[in-house]
Formats: structure tokens, C-alpha cells, sequence
């Protein structure tokens, strides 16, 4: 099955603030957030349609080549994509693939993070659920611990299976 990806926004950060998109039309099947910065990213968390109520949960695991994590959190206000150990100072990508977000379930993600920290890195990955059937038309995305660096880029996807 052949997927096709259609480039919906990108908003490169001048400063810190938070990234919002909007008005997403129910037009693909899935979408794909893809994250670049060249600064601190931390704690990065997702809402959806503006819901800041303790309807997201997720698991995540983290490495960084000495010593590895997980965990798992229950009833929080964010879908949490990304959680560093350091603040970093060199480029970092986040993907995050959120499935079926027209749908009327509750609403799947999967994020991957890579960082290289001036000779040593960093990944770490989460899945997360947004408890809530309403099809996703906005996102806002911030950074928990601190803000993002100016230059940060945020695109999102759409992805329409063929």
C-alpha cells in the first residue's frame, strides 16, 4: 500500500513560545509532527483541541548509551512526545506519528527523539493515548522546561494512505 504525505504548516520559532496549529481538516488518514531544534526541547507536551484536562497517559523509555529508563504515566494534562536528560545545544529531531486522529476512538501516538550531545546522545521514545473520541483539528505543542530555542521548527503532516 503506497502512503503519500502532504506538507499541511510549518512555524520556525524567533523565540520562545508555544506552537499551535489549527484548523486541521479531516483529510488523511494519520499525521506526522516532525520537530527540529537546535536548543532546549526537555519536556515537550502535546494538546489537543485545547483539552488540558488529565486525559492523556503514556510510556516511554530512554537511553542515552550508559544508562537506560522507563516509565509510565497515568492522568496527565499532556501527551508528553519528548523528555531529555540534558538540555541540549546541538540539533535534536522529534517524530511523532498520531494515527487516526479523524477518527471517533480514543487517539494513538508514537514519538521518537534523537539527540547528539557533543560527543555522546540521547533517544528516547513514548507512546501515548488521548482519552477523548473527538477528531483532532488543533494542536499546541510546548515546552515544559523551559522554552523552545529560537530557529525551533515544527512541521506537520498529513498522510493519506493510497
Amino acid at each position: 500500500m503506497a502512503t503519500t504525505y502532504d506538507k499541511i504548516a510549518t512555524t520556525t520559532l524567533s523565540g520562545a513560545g508555544v506552537i499551535t496549529f489549527s484548523s486541521i481538516a479531516a483529510s488523511w488518514t494519520d499525521l506526522r509532527l516532525v520537530i527540529v531544534s537546535t536548543g532546549n526541547m526537555g519536556n515537550i507536551g502535546l494538546r489537543f483541541n485545547s483539552d488540558s484536562a488529565t486525559n492523556y497517559s503514556d510510556t516511554f523509555i530512554r537511553g542515552n548509551g550508559s544508562a537506560a529508563s522507563s516509565s509510565r504515566d497515568t492522568s496527565q494534562n499532556y501527551a508528553y512526545i519528548t523528555n531529555l536528560v540534558s538540555n541540549i545545544t546541538v540539533p535534536a529531531l522529534t517524530t511523532t506519528d498520531i494515527f487516526s486522529y479523524a477518527g471517533s476512538t480514543y487517539k494513538t501516538l508514537l514519538s521518537q527523539t534523537a539527540a547528539d550531545l557533543n560527543g555522546s546522545g540521547e533517544t528516547n521514545a513514548f507512546v501515548n493515548l488521548w482519552r477523548s473520541t473527538a477528531a483532532i483539528t488543533a494542536i499546541s505543542i510546548t515546552c515544559n522546561s523551559g522554552a523552545f530555542a529560537s530557529g525551533t521548527t515544527a512541521t506537520l503532516y498529513g498522510i493519506k494512505a493510497a
